[in-house]
C-alpha cells in the first residue's frame, strides 16, 4: 500500500493568520540562518564552466492554463530572470550548502520582480516575484540525478493540473516561499559543484556541473501511485518517488527513497471525454 500522510480536508487560512505566520516564520528563517552554522555557497563564476556535465535540464516558460491572465507568465520570465542572475555559476564546494532564499534574496519590486502567479489555499493569485517555483523546481529535479544531498524540500500541497503532456512523475517538483519555506542542498561530496541557470526563447534551462567525472548516474521513477477518494467530498493523490543508481557500465547498484507525496487535487480525475479534450488542448 502507499504511504498515506494526513488526508484531513484543506482549511483555508484568514489573511490575518496567514500574515501573522509569515512575519514569525520568516524571523525563525533568518534566526536560523545566523546561528545554524552552515556554510552556504556564494561564489559565482558565470564566466567559466566547470568541466563535466552532470545533467542538464529545461522547462517551457509559457504555458496556455485555463482562467490564468497570460501577463501574469509573461511577467513571470521577468522573475525568473532575475532570480537566476543570483545563482548562474554558483559554485557548490565541498560541505557548503544551496539556499534558494538565501541566494535569490525577498523578491521585491523595488528589486525589479512583478506580479506572477502564485498558488493561494489550491488556487490562483498575482503576488510580486510570483513564478519563481518553476527555478526551484528545476533545480530540485536535477539535483536527484547528482550525488549532492537535498537537505530541505517542501512538496507542493494542491495537484492543480491533470497530467496531459506532464515528462516528470507527480511530486517531483519543490515549492518555496521566502524565505522560510526553502530549498536546501548540501555538497556531502569531495568535488566542487557547479549550477547553471539561464533563458532562452522559449525555455529555463539548467545544468548541474561538476569538476570531477561523473562515475554514476540516476534514474527516478514513481511507485504506489494512489487517488484516494476523501470522506470531505474532495480527491487527494498519492505516490513515492525513488531512485536508482547505476554505474556507467549500467550495472545497478543502488534503489533509494527519495520521497512521500500528497495533494489535494484541483480537479475531478475522471474529466468528461470533451473537458480531457479542452484541458490537453490548453496545456499543448
Amino acid at each position: 500500500m502507499p504511504l498515506l500522510l494526513n488526508n484531513a480536508p484543506p482549511r483555508p487560512r484568514g489573511r490575518v493568520r496567514m500574515n501573522l505566520g509569515r512575519l514569525y516564520y520568516t524571523w525563525r528563517r533568518r534566526l536560523q540562518w545566523m546561528v545554524s552554522g552552515a556554510k552556504y555557497a556564494r561564489t559565482l563564476r558565470p564566466e567559466v564552466n566547470l568541466p563535466y556535465l552532470v545533467f542538464p535540464h529545461k522547462t517551457p516558460l509559457l504555458r496556455k492554463l485555463r482562467h490564468v491572465d497570460m501577463q501574469l507568465q509573461y511577467n513571470k520570465i521577468t522573475n525568473l530572470r532575475l532570480a537566476s542572475l543570483t545563482m548562474n555559476g554558483l559554485i557548490l564546494k565541498p560541505g557548503e550548502v544551496f539556499s534558494f532564499w538565501r541566494q535569490v534574496g525577498r523578491p521585491t519590486r523595488r528589486q525589479g520582480y512583478l506580479e506572477g502567479m502564485v498558488l493561494c489555499n489550491g488556487d490562483f493569485c498575482a503576488g510580486t516575484g510570483g513564478g519563481l517555483c518553476q527555478l526551484s523546481n528545476l533545480i530540485y529535479w536535477m539535483t536527484l540525478h547528482t550525488p549532492l544531498t537535498v537537505e530541505e524540500r517542501w512538496r507542493h500541497n494542491y495537484d492543480v493540473f491533470p497530467d496531459s503532456n506532464r515528462t516528470q512523475p507527480f511530486g517531483s517538483g519543490a515549492t518555496v516561499s521566502y524565505n522560510y519555506i526553502d530549498l536546501q542542498i548540501k555538497n556531502h561530496t569531495s568535488s566542487d559543484y557547479q549550477l547553471m541557470i539561464w533563458l532562452d526563447e522559449d525555455y529555463l534551462c539548467g545544468e548541474w556541473r561538476c569538476s570531477q567525472a561523473p562515475v554514476q548516474y540516476y534514474q527516478v521513477y514513481e511507485k504506489e501511485h494512489l487517488i484516494k477518494a476523501e470522506w470531505w467530498g474532495g480527491y487527494t493523490r498519492h505516490n513515492v518517488l525513488g531512485r536508482k543508481v547505476y554505474e556507467l557500465n549500467h550495472n545497478e547498484i543502488g534503489d533509494e527513497f527519495v520521497c512521500a507525496n500528497q495533494a489535494v487535487m484541483m480537479y475531478q480525475p475522471l474529466l468528461p471525454a470533451d473537458e480531457t479534450i479542452l484541458r490537453k488542448t490548453e496545456l499543448d
